[in-house]
């Protein structure tokens, strides 16, 4: 009895393999050596299985389209001799390939780790994530599987009434629309309603050390108009966090002011035109416009200021500042940049409208300076909420931007009218009296003359935020060209879809590496864009190198258990 089992057992395993296309396995194959070659950041094992997984069971599907449309356009097959060579060539030159790649797998990781000043890796744990890519590949290729049976199935019928090549072709393009419809309508909006979930319940809790402000002219006081409770967990962390002025004096030695912030959070009553009123009516209050600075920011899809960019405006004005800023999310960027991208203009347009149209009715000489600030998809937001045409006769101060998104228009628009001979990571714009770009290592001081509008993006060559692009599936992007932005690994190659699986894997992991890499913008940065854009007086370089130092604390690379801003491994 058992002996028949076990004969069957083996039966249907060889009847299961051989149902597999050959050509699709090496397409597959390929795919999966391709996964294992460096992208913008270092992966684990286990998000490199899963993305292996994916490539392996998208080149399956590949070589089988490939076969079906050989066969389809009835195109001569070779004879069995040619056809049994053809393979043991083929079989042999995929085996080679396969072996470098799981030979050079540590190297390819680490050549991007050394980059970015991680430790490197003594292994990659290529069984782990090779088990973990068979698991992901074995569903995926079961449910196009059943898919193809459904598509048969509804092709023998229509053959009944339609000729062949068109009830094929109607039945796949069903099958298509089908497997499009569950995969949005039921699984993406379950996973979307799931992630909506959580992070609702993140954006409630309250991190520790952070209390309800006690002053009276504080934003989310009893006398506030913002009620805290209402504010959100990262408007609470920006409302309770930042440096106190004992804390700038003791640094700067010079006299200081608090410095003001203004939140209102999603959960407040109201549309966007309704809570940016509030913030307005906050900020009159607290008596921002008697400051020096006034900066509209718009904060990432969690609703997070990055601190390396608010507390170090406040360090080099000594106080003197007024930062308001509006929810309009609780879901991390790329998330919300999937779901509704718009909400951050909508949000960063109300705001801006609302302090713009108070902030030119005052006198010019009495007035702060008025900047506007967003980081990921607050870039996005706010890059287009100061319209130059609406505001040519009372033009703002400038603004700085930091990893602005792919979706981004203004940002795509400069950059692709760049100046010749300047790389796409690190452009020059016309004059560059208007706009300039920094990075890592300080670009800003270029020997050229500012203009009265002073703007600033800060971009990383190494964040997927910024580079990722669904053209990436066909077209080889302009940041791959030489020469090659200075924390990208040598070993980065293009391949079709390939690439573009390997930078989409990145985006969710795109703030999991040290400061001042991938999309973690460093103190140094802001620093350097704020004196450049906002000029402080009275700071010297040796002043501005204890400023970095102050900010350039040891724990800048993110340890194994902390949590990472606007980033959840759930």
């Amino acid at each position: 009895m058992i002996h028949r089992v076990a004969i069957k057992v083996r039966s249907l395993s060889r009847s299961y393999l051989d149902s597999f296309s050959f050509t699709g396995l090496v397409f597959a194959t390929l795919f999966f050596c391709g996964s294992i070659t460096p992208s913008l950041l270092p992966r684990p094992y286990i998000v490199q299985g899963i993305l292996s997984g994916f490539l392996l069971a998208i080149g399956y599907v590949v070589g089988v389209l490939a076969t079906w449309g050989w066969s389809f356009l009835e195109l001569p097959n070779p004879g069995p001799v040619l056809a049994r060579r053809s393979r043991q060539i083929c079989v042999t030159l995929v085996a080679i390939v396969v072996a470098i790649s799981i030979w050079y797998a540590t190297e390819w990781q680490n050549s991007i780790r050394m980059l970015m000043e991680m430790p490197p890796l003594e292994t990659t744990a290529p069984f782990r994530f090779f088990a973990i890519a068979l698991l992901v590949a074995f569903i995926l290729v079961s449910i196009a599987r059943w898919m193809i049976r459904l598509g048969a199935y509804l092709s023998n019928l229509l053959q009944r009434y339609l000729p062949r090549r068109i009830a094929i072709s109607f039945s796949t393009l069903c099958v298509l629309v089908l497997g499009l419809m569950i995969g949005n309508g039921v699984i993406a909006r379950g996973l979307l309603q799931a992630a909506d979930r959580f992070f609702l319940q993140a954006d409630l809790l309250i991190d520790d050390g952070i209390e309800q402000p006690t002053l009276d002219l504080a934003c989310g006081s009893e006398q506030s108009l913002v009620d805290w409770e209402a504010i959100g967990r990262r408007g609470k962390d920006f409302i309770g966090g930042g440096p106190k002025p004992e804390e700038i004096e003791r640094l700067t030695g010079k006299p200081s002011k608090r410095p003001i912030r203004v939140y209102v959070g999603m959960r407040t009553d109201g549309d966007d035109h309704a809570r940016a009123t509030l913030a307005l009516d906050e900020l009159k209050r607290e008596g921002a416009f008697d400051r020096k600075i006034l900066i509209i920011a718009t904060p990432t899809g969690t609703g997070w200021l990055d601190e390396s960019a608010v507390d170090t405006i406040e360090y080099l004005h000594r106080g003197d500042t007024a930062i308001v800023s509006m929810q309009y999310s609780y879901l991390p960027s790329w998330i919300t940049i999937l779901v509704d991208p718009s909400r951050s203009k909508r949000s960063a347009t109300a705001l801006f409208d609302q302090v713009y149209a108070y902030w030119t009715k005052l006198p010019k000489e009495e007035r702060p300076q008025l900047y506007l600030f967003g980081l990921s998809l607050g870039a996005f937001g706010c890059e287009d909420a100061a319209d130059l045409m609406e505001t040519f006769q009372d033009p703002i101060q400038g603004a700085v931007w930091s990893g602005p998104p792919f979706p981004s228009r203004q940002w795509a628009s400069i950059v692709s009218s760049r100046n010749a001979g300047t790389p796409v990571w690190m452009p020059t714009f016309r004059d560059q009296s208007m706009v300039r770009f920094t990075s890592q290592q300080n670009m800003l001081e270029t020997g050229k003359p500012w203009g009265p509008i002073r703007n600033v993006y800060i971009q990383h060559a190494s964040d997927p935020m910024v580079w990722f692009s669904p053209s990436l599936a066909w077209h080889q992007p302009e940041w791959l060209s030489e020469p090659r932005g200075p924390d990208v690994s040598p070993g980065l190659r293009w391949y079709p879809i390939v690439t573009f699986l390997q930078i989409a894997f990145d985006l969710p992991m795109a703030t999991s590496v040290p400061l001042g890499y991938g999309h973690n913008y460093s103190p140094s940065s802001y620093i350097d864009a704020w004196v450049a854009v906002t000029q402080p007086e009275g700071w010297s370089q040796t002043d501005l190198d204890r400023l970095r130092d102050h900010f350039a604390t040891p724990t800048e690379t993110p340890q194994a258990n902390s949590p990472i801003p606007d980033f959840d491994p759930s």
